[in-house]
């Protein structure tokens, strides 16, 4: 687990060039960074094990005709602390935080539309019981963040790292996948540089049939690839997450504002009383301050921020947040909780 090591330049190069293609071949990383390919694989393969870089396969979820909704639990810590790891045992739970001094839970649910987030029938919910508030707010599209983190974007040089980007997908439509499909989708989220041996003795396909098909969910907006780094490996000692109160007219102007700012890491609109939700990195309290007084501050349209610092991860990117696989046994508990979570 990483502690507080932090990323030197090669390894920022290899998080940039993750972040521009998660599948990407360290042989055309290695050009531009002057080292070759092996030492890179090595490299990644380090940050993976100590759990500062790891790259997961995401399903967007309008192409599962799934939606995702960022729920929030407020109560005493003890009883945050219990829902939080109820939550984090969920295959349908793919990200869990506590914040404001372990009083507040941080949730993404994905689930059906028109199927409420939580419910009282569902397993883990008796933690849920002893908080005192809810609220639930649906992540309409996101707004920033969506091609990485802006922090990582600028340790390759530009003309090469244009070179190993791949072309924007459209807006997925939903459509019915098959079974080989979700296994490979469920194999990504687990590693999302699976090798394509790996993956075709989980999807019973060919190799090169993978590779046709991986290729084919990604151009079509289904698949996408994130790189979950862990902030302090990047300096980053601070990180909370922001309820923006925006003027609707204004969400174009703030969304493009808030993806080149280098402190955020993610944002999307949502349904609720705030109508944008920002995820921040800081390297400390007091560059916490500086951002909302006089980064997100001075921007034309915010007129609200509710701010909640992070104070510890339960369960970061990676989740298995897909339909079932006709005839898989569900994962266990342990398993669950082995595969998607942090202490």
């Amino acid at each position: 687990m990483v502690d507080s090591a932090v990323l030197d330049e090669i390894d920022l190069q290899i998080v940039h060039a993750l972040h521009l293609d998660g599948r990407v071949p360290f042989a055309d990383v290695a050009p531009l960074v002057g080292v070759s390919a092996r030492t890179l694989t090595r490299r990644y393969g380090h940050l993976r094990s100590t759990g500062a870089v790891r790259v997961v396969g995401v399903a967007d979820p309008r192409a599962l005709d799934l939606i995702d909704w960022l729920v929030r639990l407020r109560g005493d810590p003890a009883a945050c602390r219990r829902t939080a790891d109820a939550l984090a045992r969920r295959d349908d739970v793919r990200w869990v935080g506590l914040a404001s001094g372990g009083t507040e839970v941080t949730a993404v649910v994905r689930v059906s539309a028109g199927v409420a987030p939580l419910t009282p029938t569902m397993p883990g919910a008796r933690g849920v019981t002893a908080v005192t508030a809810v609220t639930a707010q649906c992540l309409l599209r996101p707004l920033a963040g969506v091609g990485g983190w802006p922090g990582h974007r600028h340790a390759l040089p530009e003309d090469g790292a244009a070179g190993l980007a791949r072309p924007t997908p459209p807006r997925p439509a939903a459509r019915r996948l098959d079974d080989p499909e979700l296994r490979l989708l469920a194999a990504l989220a687990r590693d999302g540089r699976a090798p394509a041996p790996a993956l075709a003795s989980v999807t019973g396909w060919s190799e090169s049939s993978v590779r046709r098909r991986l290729d084919r969910l990604r151009d079509e907006g289904v698949l996408r690839f994130e790189v979950d780094v862990e902030p302090r490996a990047v300096g980053m000692g601070c990180e909370a997450v922001l309820w923006l109160g925006v003027t609707p007219s204004r969400i174009p102007q703030v969304a493009k504002a808030l993806d080149e700012h280098p402190a955020v890491a993610f944002a999307a609109s949502t349904s609720g009383a705030t109508n944008v939700v920002a995820f921040v990195l800081c390297a400390d309290i007091d560059g916490l301050h500086d951002l909302l007084v006089g980064g997100l501050g001075v921007m034309t349209g915010i007129d609200r921020v509710d701010t909640a610092p992070i104070a510890r991860h339960v369960k970061r990117a990676g989740a298995l947040v897909l339909p079932p696989v006709a005839g898989s046994a569900p994962l266990t508990p342990s398993s669950r909780m082995r595969e998607g979570t942090r202490g």
